[in-house]
Order: C-alpha cells, then sequence, then structure tokens
C-alpha cells in the first residue's frame, strides 16, 4: 500500500511560513516516508467506504488540534467567515487565540483512496492520498466539524466528497464541537 499527501493535505498541513498549529519537526517528505514505512497503531474506519484513519504516536512537537471550551477560555475565541482555497465559499468558522495546546499523543492521518480523488478532480500515483490529519490526546477520531459534513453532502462541486449528511452523526459532532473548538497561535 502507498501514500501520498496530497496538494490540499500538504498546503493545510504543512504551510509556508511554519504556522505553531499544524505539523512541526517533519518536513512533508519526512512525513510521507513515515506513513509509507511505519504501520499505524490502528486503522479505523472512516465516514464513508472510500476513507480511512490512521493512527500513529505522535513523533514531533505537534500540538493537539483541539482544546475544551471552559467558562475560563471561552473569552479567548473568536470566529470569521473563512474559505480553505479560493474555489470555496466561506463558512463561519471559530478558534481560540491565546490558549496554549498540550503536545499531541497521536497524529491521524486521514486518507482517501486513489479512486475517490480521482473523482473530486484530484488523482495521485498511489493507492491512498492523505486529505488531513488530526492531532489528538486519544487514539481515535475527533468528530469532523458540522460544516465539513455540510460541505460533502453539497458534493464535489462545492469542494465536498457527495457523501449523504448523516443526522445522528451531524447531532454527536455538534455536540463535540460545542465543547471544544481549534485553536490559532
Amino acid at each position: 500500500m502507498s501514500i501520498v499527501l496530497t496538494p490540499f493535505a500538504r498546503a493545510r498541513l504543512f504551510p509556508s511560513p511554519v504556522r505553531a498549529n499544524t505539523i512541526q519537526d517533519c518536513s512533508p517528505e519526512d512525513f510521507e516516508r513515515r506513513l509509507n514505512s511505519e504501520a499505524p497503531e490502528r486503522v479505523l474506519p472512516g465516514y464513508a467506504p472510500f476513507c480511512r484513519l490512521h493512527v500513529h504516536r505522535n513523533w514531533t512537537s505537534t500540538r493537539t488540534l483541539t482544546v475544551p471550551v471552559t467558562d475560563d477560555n471561552r473569552h479567548l475565541l473568536r470566529s470569521a467567515y473563512e474559505a480553505r482555497t479560493r474555489e470555496e465559499l466561506p463558512v463561519l468558522v471559530r478558534w481560540f487565540e491565546g490558549v496554549d495546546a498540550p503536545v499531541a499523543r497521536y497524529l491521524v492521518p486521514i486518507l482517501y483512496s486513489r479512486e475517490q480523488l480521482a473523482r473530486e478532480g484530484s488523482p495521485i500515483d498511489a493507492d491512498w492520498g492523505v486529505v488531513g490529519c488530526l492531532y489528538t490526546m486519544e487514539p481515535e477520531e475527533i468528530p469532523m466539524a458540522p460544516i465539513t459534513m455540510m460541505r460533502n453532502a453539497l458534493g464535489v462541486g462545492e469542494g465536498g466528497s457527495g457523501v449523504a449528511l448523516d443526522r445522528d452523526g451531524y447531532r454527536h459532532a455538534v455536540d463535540f464541537w460545542e465543547r471544544n473548538a481549534n485553536w490559532r497561535p
């Protein structure tokens, strides 16, 4: 099985200049090499048959992706309308500023199959392509953001995957994201 970073993931996980809330101490090439040479501790099913998640112990100083919302830090939440790419429509996002996230125990790359990436107009020369990565304390997936679930349901033309919205999964995601938020330096 071969794995490559998609251009979408490369830009988000390894931006230039480097940001404190992305993968640290590792080049994109080293990340790819490690995923191809080291078996994951666990393989988790994704939200659709073309998606899977590989759980690896964090070998970097990368910090967790999310921080719990508490009465003590709620005032540090910010929000804005943003798009992930120039082609996508902006959506409302929120994040913390001024919080210290702990170093993650796990890196959980999100993989899409070669066939799905070709359907989405992003062909790869490997079996699987990394489309994102979770930085977590536990060896498990954190729920997809509700807006990502909506975008996926809208289809490939709107930056999604074409997978229908799962109402129970959406409610579970809302419960998680009401209690947690991403952070930015």
